[in-house]
């Protein structure tokens, strides 16, 4: 049976691009002598001369010889309305001719951060050839995450229930990076006996008790009063402070009513993240929310709790009861 020798790793995954990469490495051979016959080539830029040059060396007290090529690929694909340029379309061609040529003792990796498409023709040389071989990396998406995550518990030596998935999902967010880290760190805690449950999350995993701030107002924006009370009371029966609470709930609105400024302009959760400085997982949840509420409701809302802050700390009225009626009124505000 043929070896490939060249591969296409494409997507935006890049967790897992990277993991996979790094296995493929370990599969040539002990890590010293893999990283003396490793070449790392910037695609921008990149000759078929200086491809060559890495690609048809031997390799050095070893039988395989790996080259990686970052970011050549998705320079060669036409854009709508324009052709490559000729110099990247000889490019393109020397290529293609080249490819299935390569050196037995070769592997060839091509790294692509976004997902290239089909008609790519050296995504379809790579699968039409015994030599080449294609993988795209996906990110999970919000309802294969949770099923992600259960695999990624069990391949780490433990287990989780489902709707400790569900949350650890809703927490953390679609960061796989960070939640392979959050998993390590729940699994080492049950030691691989017990089952990974809610109250394991809560205790042990950032940003939980912000994201049931995040339910709180999810419930407040679909006008949904009772999830709203039940939420603030399992938080005031947690041990929150009334005061901590209420100035939780003023920062969300704050930052609602930037995010809301932002996505007029026509912001992502990311460049959101980047211009506020705060962590990806709160800034998609809070460009999610946003859609939530019209302006002028946010800037009524703000009113509404600057108002209540007056009459909070002026002692007209008691903490925990300003928070009962402000989830009360802000639960029936109209769109």
């Amino acid at each position: 049976m043929t070896k490939p020798t060249f591969y296409v790793f494409h997507g935006e995954d890049e967790f897992t691009r990277s993991e996979t990469l790094a296995s493929f490495k370990h599969r040539l051979g002990p890590s010293d002598t893999v990283d003396l016959n490793t070449t790392v080539l910037d695609g921008k830029g990149l000759t078929l001369a200086d491809l060559r040059h890495a690609c048809d060396a031997l390799p050095f007290l070893a039988e395989k010889r790996l080259v990686i090529v970052q970011g050549l690929l998705v320079t060669l694909v036409s854009r709508k309305g324009q052709s490559l340029s000729e110099a990247k379309q000889s490019l393109l061609s020397a290529l293609i001719d080249y490819l299935p040529n390569l050196p037995p003792t070769t592997r060839l990796v091509f790294v692509e951060e976004k997902a290239l498409p089909a008609r790519h023709p050296v995504v379809k040389l790579a699968r039409q050839e015994p030599q080449g071989y294609v993988k795209r990396f996906e990110r999970p998406n919000t309802k294969t995450l949770p099923q992600w995550i259960k695999k990624r518990v069990k391949m780490h030596g433990g287990e989780i229930k489902h709707r400790a998935a569900l949350r650890l999902a809703a927490v953390v967010g679609a960061d796989l990076r960070l939640l392979d880290q959050e998993i390590v760190k729940l699994v080492t805690y049950t030691a691989g006996e017990g089952t990974i449950a809610e109250p394991d999350i809560e205790m042990l995993v950032p940003y939980s008790q912000e994201a049931v701030i995040f339910d709180l107002v999810d419930a407040l924006g679909h006008r949904d009063g009772r999830t709203a009370a039940r939420t603030l009371h399992r938080l005031l029966e947690e041990g929150e402070h009334p005061l901590g609470l209420f100035g939780m709930i003023v920062r969300q609105f704050r930052l609602l009513i930037q995010v809301k400024e932002l996505k007029a302009k026509g912001a992502s959760a990311r460049e959101v993240a980047t211009t506020l400085g705060i962590h990806p997982f709160p800034a998609g949840k809070l460009h999610t929310q946003a859609s939530h509420f019209t302006t002028a409701q946010l800037e009524k809302v703000y009113r509404h709790l600057s108002e209540t802050d007056v009459e909070i700390k002026t002692g007209k009225i008691r903490p925990e009861v300003a928070l009962d009626l402000l989830v009360a009124g802000l639960a029936t505000t109209e769109p």
